[in-house]
């Protein structure tokens, strides 16, 4: 079994698409994970599973959603040792200038189309400083990222994926949470 982090886009936001981390949880074992454990209202969840493809386990937890919840939600599903990779390669991180608070993660369903990604930069001018690395850009929103103009909304329409992002220390906490629930099982 894998230690696997599914992270829903948009969920608990302003009154819309409502899911209590307790219905969800529920929803998790009753699709055949265990292990379940949420962090905060905003749709993290750590859980153990068979090893599927990522993409097919993604759409069998949205459909899943959709079913019990009545709308849609994208899921974006890393495995507990690509979330460790995702961390370490955090281009950010090197530089003690840099404050930690203002690093977010927006993860993608899929690598982006490099003829798309660059296109996204045109015409733009971004405060942040950002960083491809496969499907996971960083992003250093040194106006925070309230201020962004690379919103998860705005990287969606241009690169034609789903995506969500978490701040740095939610990553950590997530990767914490797999790590605890792995070492249980061995």
């Amino acid at each position: 079994m894998k230690t696997c982090i599914s992270m829903l886009r948009g969920i608990n936001v302003s009154g819309h698409r409502m899911i209590k981390m307790d219905a969800l949880k529920a929803l998790y074992a009753e699709l055949g994970f265990t292990h379940i454990q949420t962090y905060i209202q905003s749709g993290n969840v750590v859980f153990r599973h068979n090893p599927v493809d990522l993409s097919e386990l993604e759409k069998f937890i949205a459909e899943g959603i959709r079913e019990k919840f009545g709308f849609e939600v994208p899921v974006i599903v890393r495995e507990m040792e690509d979330l460790k990779n995702i961390i370490a390669a955090n281009p950010f991180l090197g530089d003690s200038k840099k404050d930690i608070s203002k690093i977010y993660l927006t993860f993608l369903s899929a690598k982006p189309d490099m003829e798309r990604f660059k296109k996204m930069e045109e015409g733009q001018n971004f405060e942040e400083e950002y960083k491809l690395t496969g499907n996971t850009i960083y992003i250093y929103c040194s106006n925070g990222y309230g201020n962004t103009k690379l919103s998860t909304n705005f990287m969606e329409s241009k690169l034609k994926l789903s995506a969500t992002s978490r701040n740095w220390n939610t990553t950590l906490e997530l990767l914490k949470i797999a790590e605890e629930i792995s070492s249980r099982i061995v």
